[in-house]
């Protein structure tokens, strides 16, 4: 990746609406309003969630908690201001690339640690359980920006599945447990012993991060060692080459002082016999 030159593919199930909808945002956005402000929008966005989840906990639990809305607002803004930064300086052509790329995903890490611990603090998941979810997120993020570093592609996702789409399932997951309360759940393999489903359902998205990328580090590993073992091949293979032609050029050029060594030993023989 050179001076933020890189190749984005955001393949995402939502995109072909979002992606409208942010640029008729950025059409209509007033002059005042620029990038900057719409990211640190986002990140009040975010830090709304983990106050809320915090809240919430504190109030008696997500069910009928208006804190649990006030999450899901947290949710919506930060979708506002991080998605809808770098649309509107692109709009504008005020890209920085560098600049953009490391503050924008900066802040994606942070906005994962709200989420999932805004879950554990409101009570709608096991802090703990929460708390991996969090790691196995900023895991999948450093899959996906190494990759993006050593193969020049920023890929969004590989399963349709991008930010856009985690806030809304975020979104549903919260309201799920503001109106019903889910009843706890038991599980055989853990000798029938009762917990959250909220703890169950970020339990096996944690999994399913930790896998993503144990997958993506083996996959995208393997596919680099064979790239840069061609490569190697062939710097080897040329480095070969150019030591081959050296030693021919030295040994034209000891043939060629052997030769003249000769002949002034031939002229000095002749000079003695004359």
């Amino acid at each position: 990746m050179k001076d933020g030159k890189v190749e984005r593919k955001n393949d995402i199930l939502l995109g072909p609406i979002e992606r409208p909808v942010l640029n008729f945002l950025a059409k209509h956005m007033p002059d005042w309003v620029n990038s900057d402000m719409l990211t640190v929008l986002g990140i009040l966005g975010s830090a709304l969630t983990l106050v809320s989840g915090i809240m919430a906990g504190r109030t008696g639990g997500p069910y009928r908690n208006p804190w649990i809305l006030v999450l899901c607002l947290g949710f919506v803004i930060n979708w506002f201001g991080d998605s809808l930064d770098g649309t509107l300086a692109r709009y504008r052509h005020k890209e920085r690339p560098n600049f953009g790329y490391f503050i924008d995903h900066s802040v994606d890490g942070f906005t994962a640690v709200c989420m999932f611990f805004g879950f554990g603090f409101a009570g709608m998941s096991s802090l703990l359980v929460a708390a991996f979810g969090a790691i196995g997120y900023l895991l999948m993020m450093i899959t996906v920006y190494l990759k993006t570093h050593v193969t020049g592609v920023f890929e969004m996702t590989t399963i349709k599945i991008g930010p856009t789409e985690l806030r809304i399932l975020a979104i549903i997951f919260s309201l799920v447990h503001y109106f019903l309360k889910p009843a706890p759940v038991r599980l055989p393999f853990a000798g029938g012993e009762e917990i959250k489903l909220g703890t169950l359902v970020v339990g096996v998205i944690a999994a399913i991060l930790f896998v993503y990328y144990v997958v993506e580090t083996i996959r995208v590993g393997r596919r680099l060692a064979i790239e840069d073992g061609k490569r190697l091949e062939r710097r080897l293979a040329k480095e070969a080459k150019a030591a081959e032609k050296e030693m021919k050029k030295m040994e034209k050029e000891l043939k060629k002082s052997s030769k003249k060594a000769n002949g002034k030993n031939a002229l000095g023989d002749i000079s003695r016999i004359s």
